[in-house]
């Protein structure tokens, strides 16, 4: 009769300790930390500077790669409109609009596009994206449309057709 009522109170007890766990928001100090040392220290590349120049067709091409491979997460503007999760995942996806991520060198950009950043989910695309795909990203990443103005992915979208770039459905 005692050890089932000793595990009974082991088990509340443990219990009682997790639930006291709960994460908390990162301060200001903690995120400060954090965006130096990646902006210092994990991420390299800092000096490469892209090599393709800004054109409309670099930037579609860009756009259409980004579309492929990308949008699943930060969303067909790169601003995580309609993607449901963005937010709730730790870490968030962050908007590529940002200023965090706009800070980021190109070469620190492409980086990242390369290796990926473990762990946050974010997989490294070596191997599988050229130096000029990625580089063409990075122009569309530097030129990104309003926020909500592509529409959002078919995936979250709920019409099996998807949102055409104005943002419309095209079954309408």
């Amino acid at each position: 009769m005692r050890a089932p009522r000793r595990s009974v109170i082991l088990a509340i007890l443990a219990m009682a300790s997790v639930a006291g766990c709960r994460v908390k928001t990162p301060g200001r100090f903690e995120t400060t930390a954090v965006q130096w040392t990646k902006h210092h220290v994990t991420v390299g590349n800092r000096a490469e500077r892209n090599p393709l120049p800004a054109t409309a067709e670099n930037i579609d091409d860009g756009k259409k790669t980004f579309g492929y491979y990308c949008v699943s997460c930060h969303g067909r503007d790169a601003q995580n409109t309609g993607v449901p999760f963005a937010a709730q995942i730790s870490p968030p996806i962050p908007s590529l609009a940002s200023a965090q991520v706009q800070s980021y060198s190109d070469g620190q950009l492409k980086w990242v596009i390369d290796n990926g950043i473990f762990p946050s989910g974010m997989p490294a695309s070596k191997g599988t994206l050229g130096d000029e795909e990625v580089w063409k990203m990075i122009l569309f990443i530097r030129h990104l449309p309003p926020a909500g103005s592509l529409g959002d992915p078919k995936a979250y979208s709920g019409d099996e057709y998807g949102s055409d770039d104005s943002g419309k459905s095209k079954s309408e």
